[in-house]
């Protein structure tokens, strides 16, 4: 399944994923830092999405309250609710 998300409080436009049996099969950021946004995406490609989400929950960028790591979590849960 395929899933776009408008993030909110970061630089990044958008984030689109590809979850298939709970997997993170893709990620790409629009916008952003980046190297940054590269880095996490690649990085969560093969992880269980619950996993993934677990991890990045949370994470802060300056005091803004979330980051790119932390929209993608969301992203990721409203995908997850999605299936």
């Amino acid at each position: 399944m395929k899933y776009s998300y408008t993030p909110t409080g970061v630089c990044s436009r958008k984030i689109m994923i590809e979850i298939e049996n709970g997997i993170i099969k893709d990620c790409e950021f629009t916008g952003g830092c980046n190297g940054n946004t590269q880095g996490v995406a690649s990085l969560v490609k093969g992880m269980y999405a619950k996993d993934a989400v677990k991890r990045l929950r949370g994470i802060d960028c300056n005091g803004r309250g979330t980051s790119c790591p932390d929209q993608l979590a969301i992203c990721i849960e409203k995908a997850l609710e999605q299936e």
